[in-house]
């Protein structure tokens, strides 16, 4: 007499139901996926806030170079250390 197994008795492992995971932990939970997009869009708002004072700044250099060399020594800048000037609050030299 010939017996069979079926297939849940062929394999081991079992097949998970729809809708479950087969690790106990799922890989992002909805704390983290919320953490990593609030992250992503800090790091979108910083960049945005980053290029507006780059640009205003170099706005400012271009107002400083366009004005002449009597103008510039009545204000107390010397036309070498406009640029150091504009950004003297970002570096120490």
């Amino acid at each position: 007499m010939m017996t069979y197994q079926t297939t849940s008795e062929h394999f081991a492992a079992q097949i998970p139901a729809r809708g479950m995971s087969i690790t106990s932990a799922p890989f992002m939970n909805a704390h983290t996926g919320l953490a990593q997009l609030t992250s992503l869009f800090k790091s979108i708002g910083n960049a945005i806030v980053r290029a507006s004072e780059a640009s205003s700044r170099i706005k400012r250099v271009e107002a400083l170079r366009a004005k002449s060399d009597v103008e510039l020594a009545d204000m107390g800048i010397e036309r070498d250390d406009i640029v150091h000037h504009v950004f003297k609050d970002l570096y120490y030299v």
